[in-house]
């Protein structure tokens, strides 16, 4: 249990709380390219509890700056996008990408008020499908040189979607190894359709078993956990009767993100990004090490549960999420379909916005949990305390690559072998894997 003190520490993402200091030194995912897309390159966008637009400008240059013009507060996301920024409809006040405003045309000739005038604004970047935003002070920190950053576009697909509930508590079900044998169980082994959870009614590597069968029958994974420069590599050991072992490698990458494999030539990058205290996005960048993303199906598959223009999943608390208990006593363990994001959906929405964490009881399959709030706290501290000792932060950012993600099943006692030598089979074979 936390006190009520340290839960608001670790989950409120304001410019003056614990947590929304740590992030806003980090990237953020702040939309996906395609909401880009059109005649008009304008989006409206809610991050970190600030409502901002983003747009393209003449040039094809990003700009992300405060939606509220700080003349009279008309909304700039229906500002006319011309001379390479934005101008607000109301009285004509324009400002640039860095939030400047260069022209009141409607002010007395030569007034110099516009050079006091600005509005919020913050460096945006393009990596494979999402568009990031630095929101932190100083000079934004280089990215990672993670998977999902040096793949080709062609094999990446990104997406995301809406959660109502606090970043922390969406997750924190990432960093979770124990769920998946029963939040994720399908009790009927056979691949009734394709779905986001496919790849748990496939067979498991090396095995006969589906991997939801591997899962029902060995629901006590042993898990490790280690503090890495990017974050956390947690491991999930099941030790088969046959006296093989179930390696399940997924990461932490901090603050908000976590690596997990989907199949040995797919791995997810996902980010669980705070909308507010209360929201969060999803993003995921599906990685490819196999053939190329066939992104126009993966997309098509994707809008089918969920509605624009906010990405919001059509089951949600509203509808139940679907739930249906004939379904729950034959099929799937949670009776809410066979879409995995759902049932992940519904375990961390249901706790409410905000999880009052003085009534939780955490167990030993909770270690990861533990240990990234661990993490978490200690860098809240080293920012008050001196500014600086965040990971990634202090140089070298650009030599973390990776990280290793796998699902593998070996004969090794020694886990780090399995895993090893399964990601080196699979960067072996992959065309666009650097092999010098």
């Amino acid at each position: 249990m936390l006190s009520k003190e340290i839960n608001d520490l670790i989950t409120r993402v304001g410019p003056d709380d614990g947590a929304g200091k740590v992030l806003r030194r980090y990237w953020q995912p702040a939309a996906l390219t395609v909401e880009l897309d059109g005649e008009r390159p304008v989006a409206a966008v809610r991050l970190m509890g600030e409502d901002l637009v983003l747009f393209r400008d003449n040039e094809g240059e990003l700009g992300l700056i405060g939606r509220q013009c700080p003349h009279r507060g008309a909304d700039l996301c229906y500002g006319r996008r011309e001379d390479n920024g934005m101008r607000c409809p109301f009285h004509g006040w324009h400002f640039d990408r860095s939030g400047q405003c260069v022209e009141q045309p409607g002010e007395p000739e030569g007034s110099r008020m516009h050079e006091q005038i600005s509005v919020p604004s913050y460096p945006v970047v393009e990596k494979n499908g999402i568009i990031f935003a630095y929101m932190g002070p100083g000079d934004p920190p280089p990215f990672p040189a993670l998977d999902c950053f040096t793949a080709p576009d062609t094999h990446v697909f990104a997406f995301k979607g809406l959660w109502e509930c606090n970043w922390l508590q969406a997750m924190e079900v990432g960093i979770d190894p124990a769920h998946a044998s029963f939040l994720h169980r399908f009790l009927e082994d056979e691949d009734p359709e394709d779905s986001y959870g496919k790849q748990f009614r496939d067979k498991a590597v090396n095995t006969e078993m589906t991997m939801t069968q591997l899962l029902r029958e060995y629901p006590r994974p042993e898990i490790k956990v280690e503090e890495t420069d990017y974050g956390m590599r947690l491991i999930a050991l099941r030790h088969l009767d046959d006296g093989r072992t179930h390696v399940r490698v997924t990461n932490q990458i901090f603050p908000e993100a976590i690596c997990i494999p989907i199949s040995n030539e797919m791995i997810i990058t996902q980010w669980h990004v705070p909308v507010d205290d209360e929201n969060c996005y999803w993003y995921s960048m599906f990685t490819s090490f196999g053939d190329p993303m066939n992104k126009n199906l993966m997309r098509e598959q994707r809008m089918k549960e969920h509605r624009l223009p906010d990405y919001a999943p059509l089951k949600n608390k509203r509808n139940n999420y679907g739930y249906d208990p004939a379904e729950q006593a034959r099929e799937t363990y949670t009776g809410m379909g066979m879409d995995i994001n759902v049932h992940d959906q519904w375990a961390v929405e249901s706790p409410g916005p905000i999880f009052d964490r003085t009534k939780e009881h955490l167990g030993k399959t909770d270690v990861g949990i533990i240990k990234y709030r661990k993490i978490l706290r200690e860098a809240i501290a080293s920012l008050n305390d001196n500014g600086d000792a965040l990971k990634m932060q202090n140089g070298g950012t650009e030599d973390i690559t990776g990280p290793i993600s796998v699902d593998a099943i070996g004969q090794d006692a020694d886990w780090s072998k399995v895993y090893e030598a399964q990601d080196k089979e699979r960067r072996a074979a992959c065309e666009w894997i650097d092999k010098a």
